[in-house]
Parts: C-alpha cells; sequence; structure tokens
C-alpha cells in the first residue's frame, strides 16, 4: 500500500470522509521554532490533502498530514474547511513547476510539492473540487498554468475522451444505418427489375 493510499485508510476512513487527492510537501522557507531545537519530533514527511465527507450536505476540507520518522503511521495536524482557502498561487504560469502557496484565513504557507506533475495533479483535482462543493467565495487561482484551469486538465480530459467515443461509436452506427438503408434501396431496386423482367418475359412468352 502506497503513501497516499495509507493516508486514506487511516486519516479519512474512520471519520467517514474521501481522500479526493494529496501532494507530498516540503516547506520552502523554514519556520523558526526555537523549542523544536531543545527536543523536536525528528525528521518527517508532510502531506497536503484534498477530502470530502460522504455525509450530506458534502464538506470539503483541506488537511496537513505528518508521519515521522521511523513510524509507519500518519499523524492529522492542522484540518481548514475549503471556505477558508482564499488564494492558491502556481508560481509561474509558463512552465512546470513543484513550487506553490495556499492562502488561509489565518495562515499563509509556500511549499514545494516532490514533483512538479504532483503538484499540478492535486491543482487540477483542487480547482475542480472548489468548482464543485464551494457556492460563493471562490479561492484565487493565481499564476497557474491554462492545463490546470482549462479543458486540458486530467478531469476534463477524460471527459472529453468519453465524449469523443459516444460521438465515434454513434457516428459509426449512423454510417453503418446509412449503409443499410442504401443496401435495402439497392435490393429494392433490383427486386422491381427482377419483378419487370419477369413480367416482360411473360408477356413476350405469350
Amino acid at each position: 500500500m502506497n503513501a497516499k493510499s495509507a493516508i486514506s485508510k487511516e486519516i479519512f476512513a474512520p471519520h467517514d470522509e474521501r481522500m479526493l487527492g494529496a501532494v507530498q510537501v516540503k516547506r520552502r522557507t523554514k519556520k523558526k521554532i526555537p523549542f523544536l531545537a531543545t527536543g523536536g519530533q525528528g525528521e518527517y514527511l508532510t502531506y497536503i490533502c484534498l477530502s470530502v465527507t460522504n455525509k450530506k450536505p458534502a464538506q470539503a476540507s483541506i488537511t496537513k498530514v505528518k508521519q515521522f520518522e521511523g513510524s509507519t503511521s500518519f499523524v492529522r495536524r492542522t484540518q481548514w474547511m475549503l471556505e477558508q482557502l482564499r488564494q492558491v498561487n502556481g508560481i509561474d504560469p509558463n512552465r512546470d513547476s513543484p513550487e506553490f502557496d495556499l492562502l488561509f484565513e489565518n495562515a499563509f504557507d509556500q511549499w514545494v510539492a516532490s514533483t512538479a506533475s504532483e503538484k499540478c495533479t492535486f491543482f487540477q483535482v483542487l480547482h475542480h473540487t472548489c468548482q464543485r462543493y464551494l457556492t460563493d467565495k471562490k479561492p484565487e487561482f493565481i499564476n497557474c498554468q491554462s492545463k490546470i484551469m482549462g479543458g486540458n486538465s486530467i478531469l476534463h480530459s477524460a471527459a472529453d475522451s468519453v465524449t469523443s467515443a459516444v460521438q465515434k461509436a454513434s457516428q459509426a452506427l449512423n454510417e453503418r444505418g446509412e449503409r443499410l438503408g442504401r443496401a435495402e434501396e439497392k435490393t429494392e431496386e433490383l427486386k422491381n427489375s427482377a419483378q419487370q423482367f419477369a413480367e416482360t418475359a411473360h408477356k413476350v412468352s405469350f
């Protein structure tokens, strides 16, 4: 089981939540926390997770989850409701970049994803979730590549693929129908010709 599947099962499933996406991150700028120098919990991995409740009305949230060195379990840290998200900053709209910022009502974090593609996938899911679950006060997405916001997203691509397949199937059926129709017309013509020939031959024989 990979880390994201384990997080979904360990952190969200027990609270009747469904994890929609996650991205492994590191801070771009380290926070100065003096007490860590005198006895912190050591190295850890950080994940930013997007989830939604199974109960209606569904509520989406963003949760910071950590896995400390030497441990196989995950720990839920800060959680924000999706309504508290004010801005998503992709840093550079012209290239694949792993850096991004998240601005909440009461917090601001600067992150670096493990890969640019993982960040891109997370942004696509996050943007789609905001459109689906937030009726007003949607967060602002700035400095994001067009594939995150527009028709090239994985979600839209999947929908487009299905639509395209249906259209192709429909077109094939229509063409087949037209061919069958033409064949039926041809058969009818041949039948009429044969009937006329038979009638003519009958008259000539008499």
